[in-house]
């Protein structure tokens, strides 16, 4: 097949010639590539120095479209007005070479892609990442309102939509997504970078609890901090959040600093700031297990490098957590909110050595069998085949196209 991914903006692997850090989008578009697959991806130019094209690999290459200024845009209202010039752009460069299938990830990608893909009898697959349903992602605000209005219609009108977790698939059907263009295909993980083997970060001789993640509230860091207390021989480093320099600063760290002080365990705590990709995997391998309270977990990319490298993971049952971890097989999972259950389910585990190297031998299994890119990309491209039968001969209408589009622009809601 010729694939289309597009994306706001994607971080190239480290093997390019433009190096960052973090690649999800271009580890799918290798993983395709490795099935013979031609994959073109295609996002919005966010820095003076990229290429126009540049070859990541064989049979991939990126693309960088030229639609607003060429700086990161990390707000939905900053990208917005730009997604009618990356839709034409698109449009364009497909009427010279027509792909055989649009992926669009996130989802104003997706609206200019069903914009560029309309006259062209392109199919068009959507993964949002993030769909937002539920109050806890949206809050009733009505720009969230507006947005989810224009979600659940753009997830109407594709031909299909891939859903990272179970979670969210019910929520897809929940906007009236026919439950036969959902499919799960979760994110993956890279098997040769985070495996049981490799450099350790250095210890202090406690058993070591890590949780990573934003410092938000939504993190959910102030429960684990809490079980904390509960589990009185082991340490916690919390990882993320701004540069260690500025953590000083934060005003969530602040307030993390005075419950450690306030429940005595500050002396147990140790915060990092940002980790840098190269130091990931060391760190995970360093700690006994991963812990998160999140309120939500989209992504779950930080659990599946921690049970690729062979560590348990014991978290909060919500977002991609249920799919990801077998509880009592590669972990445990707990309700969210419930800081004294997670504490007994982390002192179980510490309290069982044998138990707990059986977990992170199952947890690495796991990553390894279910989560490989490789897997995913399987996935991927068989999600991609049934598509492409499906829509044969299914017309294309332009009319929530322009709706929506109208809509980002400011025409027709208040986002």
């Amino acid at each position: 097949m010729r694939i289309a991914l597009v994306a706001p903006h994607v971080t190239l692997p480290a093997s390019s010639p433009v190096a960052d850090s973090g690649p999800r989008v271009t580890s799918l578009a290798q993983a395709l590539a490795g099935l013979g697959h031609h994959v073109t991806v295609y996002s919005r130019k966010d820095s003076p120095s990229l290429p126009r094209s540049v070859r990541i690999g064989p049979r991939v290459t990126v693309e960088h479209v030229t639609a607003g200024p060429a700086a990161r845009l990390s707000a939905d209202e900053e990208i917005g007005p730009h997604i009618r010039a990356f839709g034409e752009y698109l449009s364009k460069r497909w009427q010279r070479n027509r792909p055989d299938l649009a992926h669009a990830h996130f989802w104003m990608s997706g609206l200019a892609s069903l914009a560029a893909a309309r006259d062209l009898d392109v199919p068009v697959v959507q993964t949002f990442h993030l769909v937002g349903t539920t109050p806890r992602h949206c809050a009733r605000h009505p720009k969230e309102m507006a947005r989810m209005r224009v979600k659940a219609s753009l997830a109407r009108k594709v031909n299909a939509v891939l859903a990272s977790s179970s979670e969210e698939a019910r929520e897809l059907a929940s906007l009236g997504v026919p439950r036969a263009a959902i499919r799960v295909v979760p994110a993956g993980v890279d098997t040769g970078e985070f495996a049981p083997e490799g450099p350790i970060a250095k210890r202090n001789g406690r058993p070591r609890l890590l949780t990573v993640g934003p410092l938000t509230e939504q993190q959910g860091v102030d429960i684990v901090i809490r079980s904390l207390a509960e589990v009185p021989e082991a340490e916690l480093v919390v990882a993320g959040g701004p540069a260690r320099a500025s953590l000083s600063k934060d005003r969530v760290y602040k307030h993390l600093s005075g419950l450690a002080e306030e429940l005595g365990v500050a002396s147990r705590i140790s915060f990092t700031g940002r980790i840098s990709p190269k130091e990931m995997p060391s760190l995970l391998r360093s700690a006994d297990m991963l812990v998160s309270a999140a309120w939500d977990e989209p992504f779950g990319t930080v659990a599946l490098q921690a049970m690729a490298c062979g560590k348990p993971v014991v978290a909060a049952a919500v977002g991609v957590y249920p799919d990801a971890v077998i509880d009592g097989t590669t972990g445990a999972l707990v309700p969210p909110g419930r800081p004294s259950l997670l504490a007994r389910r982390v002192r179980g585990l510490l309290s069982s050595p044998l138990q707990l190297e059986a977990f992170g031998i199952a947890a690495a299994d796991r990553a390894r069998a279910r989560y490989s890119w490789e897997r995913i990309g399987q996935e991927t491209a068989s999600a991609y085949e049934r598509c492409l039968a499906a829509s044969r001969g299914r017309d294309a209408s332009a009319d929530l196209v322009g709706a929506t589009l109208a809509a980002v622009d400011g025409e027709g809601t208040d986002d």
